[in-house]
């Protein structure tokens, strides 16, 4: 089944005391568990660590949050068959505190059903407020 849904509880979310699926090595409830449940994210890394997360989750309503308006799609397509496995930061510029824009670049791991791959992207962020925002990416 495909479609744009909400997690939500006993949809797979880890525990707090879990290890976050971003890959950080820190645990949910330190990482981007309290992202998913509204906190903003202080750097544009932590936003992309975070945004993996809510794809491995399926969380939909995160991803459309936390994207900018002038580029959110009107629906969000995920593939219940896709798991995100791993995320990898290849390169960051910018994008921390005091900065208003920021380049995260990363490979993401999937599989789905036999097949494995990834995906790597170069995402621009932008800071409005508080608040760090996914504006667009280029794969390649």
């Amino acid at each position: 089944m495909t479609g744009e849904r909400d997690a939500a509880v006993g949809d797979g979310i880890p525990g707090d005391a879990t290890r976050c699926p971003c890959g950080s090595g820190d645990v949910f409830g330190g990482c981007c568990g309290p992202l998913l449940a509204g906190s903003a994210a202080p750097t544009a890394e932590r936003l992309m660590r975070s945004r993996f997360t809510a794809f491995a989750l399926r969380d939909a309503a995160y991803l459309r949050a936390s994207w900018h308006p002038s580029t959110r799609p009107a629906v969000l397509d995920l593939d219940d068959d896709l798991v995100w496995k791993r995320l990898v930061i290849v390169d960051r510029v910018a994008g921390g505190p005091f900065d208003r824009e920021g380049v995260v670049e990363f490979e993401a791991f999937f599989r789905q059903g036999a097949e494995r791959g990834s995906l790597r992207e170069r995402s621009r962020f932008v800071r409005e407020g508080r608040s760090w925002l996914y504006l667009d990416g280029q794969v390649g």
